[in-house]
């Protein structure tokens, strides 16, 4: 344990997270560049390849959470962190090995399993090391593994798809003969494992704004923790619900984009994906930087909801953006992306902060993983499967892929807009009640 932490090392703890935050997106979103080879080899559907990507992963990642969520907030956040990293590196390593379909479900569900330990317990970490009016930048960069990972997953797969054989066999140790596209697995997966030895040089912070009883800490019993998580259940739960609807969007473009690409435009996956990798990355650190910048200051302005209403402009901006798919050039469409990606990336530190701020230290972690369920189960689950679902069974043609990414914002971003907009009062009043009982620490 330490004591209150500087801003330097705060912010160098940030970096080794956002680190590991980067690992787990490029593990989680690599499947998007290999849809055709998976297809071809394992002879599957767009749905049952939506799977791989979506559900297989989100089960346990969601179920695993709240576990996880509940240990993190009484045990050591770090070390659970370290031994997550290490099992989605070595489930990620796995799947340059499986023979079959169900294999492959199995091991993405390890995958899941391992990145349900880093965001909850980062979460509670980051909120222990940063004052409150500086918590939304913090988030808002921890949060940049996000977009970033899935971005250098679209370069980096990219530039190792292209040189990869197209047809054939190859012989590696332990796995014996797989598949050429199985070698990235491995490419991605076990460099991992240096980001678990560096998450060694972080403590575990002293955990601040916590429920006490005569001077002692209280230790709550789950139903107790349960029972403050839902002190205010309307502003929570539409939180949680309007967030996982923009996961919606962001996983459903991240998983199919490149896809979308080469069957509307004819590019190959691998130019698609790099071009979009460059985008994505353009957009999303700029967007996410900014949402966590401009959701503080609305808050030291003294605007109770501030870090809600960057949720409004992103909602707005992906109902704009819902044509993209129609534009007539690969070019066009692939820079317009810009527009919804910044929009997704900005509130998603600004949101994350909204919900630590409503809870007390000792439900924090267990608050997140319920988050990160909800939005989860709608964004991983839902978001690869819906665009998916759309395209076998609604418009019934691979190449109309373009038309299920229409409904895929308009949806999305509707949603998002609207419960948005409804949590605004219930989440001002929930603010109001929580800063009675606690004092915000400075820096």
């Amino acid at each position: 344990m330490t004591p209150q932490p500087t801003p330097r090392y705060a912010w160098y703890a940030i970096f080794i997270l956002t680190l590991a935050n980067i690992s787990s997106f490029i593990d989680r979103q690599i499947l998007s560049l290999l849809v055709k080879p998976i297809k071809r080899d394992l002879h599957l559907s767009d749905t049952e390849m939506s799977l791989l990507m979506g559900l297989s992963f989100a089960i346990f990642y969601t179920l695993f959470g709240v576990i996880i969520g509940r240990l993190a907030d009484r045990k050591s956040r770090r070390n659970i962190i370290i031994g997550g990293i290490a099992v989605w590196s070595l489930m990620t390593a796995f799947c340059g090995g499986v023979r079959t379909y169900t294999q492959f479900f199995l091991a993405r569900m390890g995958v899941g399993v391992g990145e349900a330990t880093l965001s909850p317990s980062a979460y509670s970490l980051i909120a222990d090391l940063f004052p409150k009016n500086r918590l939304a930048t913090a988030l808002s960069v921890f949060s940049l593994g996000i977009f970033l990972g899935s971005g250098l997953a679209m370069l980096i797969g990219s530039g190792i798809v292209a040189k990869l054989p197209t047809e054939g066999l190859v012989n590696i140790p332990v796995f014996g003969t797989i598949f050429p596209w199985q070698l990235i697995f491995l490419y991605v997966g076990l460099p991992g494992l240096v980001v678990a030895i560096l998450l060694f040089t972080i403590k575990e912070p002293v955990r601040t704004n916590t429920l006490q009883k005569g001077g002692e800490i209280v230790t709550l019993s789950l139903g107790e923790a349960l029972a403050i998580v839902f002190r205010h259940p309307k502003a929570y739960l539409l939180i949680c619900f309007a967030t996982a609807f923009g996961a919606l969007i962001n996983y459903g473009c991240n998983a199919w984009i490149p896809t979308f690409v080469a069957r509307t435009y004819g590019w190959e996956v691998s130019r698609a994906g790099a071009f979009y990798g460059l985008v994505l990355v353009a957009s999303s650190v700029s967007g996410a930087l900014f949402g966590g910048w401009y959701a503080d200051k609305l808050v030291k302005r003294g605007i109770t909801d501030g870090r809600l209403r960057v949720g409004l402009l992103s909602g707005v901006l992906c109902l704009i953006s819902c044509g993209l798919p129609l534009l007539p050039k690969a070019e066009w469409a692939l820079l317009a992306v810009f527009v919804p990606n910044f929009a997704l990336a900005a509130p998603f530190g600004a949101i994350t902060a909204a919900v630590q701020e409503i809870m007390p230290n000792q439900v924090r972690a267990l608050a997140s993983s319920i988050f990160l369920f909800i939005l989860n189960l709608i964004g991983i689950s839902l978001g690869p499967t819906s665009v998916a679902l759309f395209t076998d069974y609604i418009f019934k043609d691979e190449s109309a892929i373009r038309y299920s990414l229409v409904l895929l914002y308009l949806i999305g971003g509707l949603c998002l807009l609207v419960l948005t907009y409804l949590a605004l009062k219930p989440y001002r009043n929930a603010v109001a009640t929580q800063r009675t009982h606690e004092k915000l620490p400075t820096y």
